[in-house]
């Protein structure tokens, strides 16, 4: 028996039989959509998944019309946190880097200084700072960019 995702299968035989031209050509584009529906089921950016923002380099142009220096500022050291955001918050990592578990999960985003990234409403993960690290952040309401 063929192994199946989907309503496509996959052929088991050792010795394929032989195509016509035609044929061939299905069959090229059959394992096409294979490759591409493996590829987007599990090979999805993180950041995709959890609906999460992210912005890396960053000009000053850009900071300034954010206002990201009128922002609040939060540090901490080496550490591990665990949060769930109420609203969405948008936040500027200045010094340091952060490990992004999200709640159920065993893989991780990470972020680093100049990144800026916005975590959308009710998503709840883990965080595990490895040295000083700074943030500057800002609280936003449904639909603020």
């Amino acid at each position: 028996m063929s192994p199946t995702i989907g309503a496509l299968s996959f052929c088991s035989s050792l010795h394929p039989p032989a195509f016509t031209r035609n044929e061939a050509a299905a069959k090229s584009k059959v394992r096409q959509v294979k490759s591409n529906l493996i590829y987007s089921r599990w090979e999805k950016p993180m950041e995709e998944l959890y609906n999460i923002k992210v912005e890396r380099g960053l000009t000053a142009k850009r900071l300034d019309e954010l206002g990201v220096s009128r922002w609040s500022m939060w540090k901490t050291g080496k550490s591990q946190l665990s949060w769930d955001w109420q609203v969405d918050q948008l936040v500027y990592i200045v010094e340091g880097e952060v490990r992004v578990v999200p709640e159920g999960s065993e893989r991780y985003m990470q972020f680093v200084a100049g990144d800026l990234v916005r975590y959308p409403k009710w998503f709840e993960a883990d965080l595990y700072f490895n040295a000083p690290y700074q943030e500057l952040y800002s609280f936003r309401a449904y639909g603020d960019d």
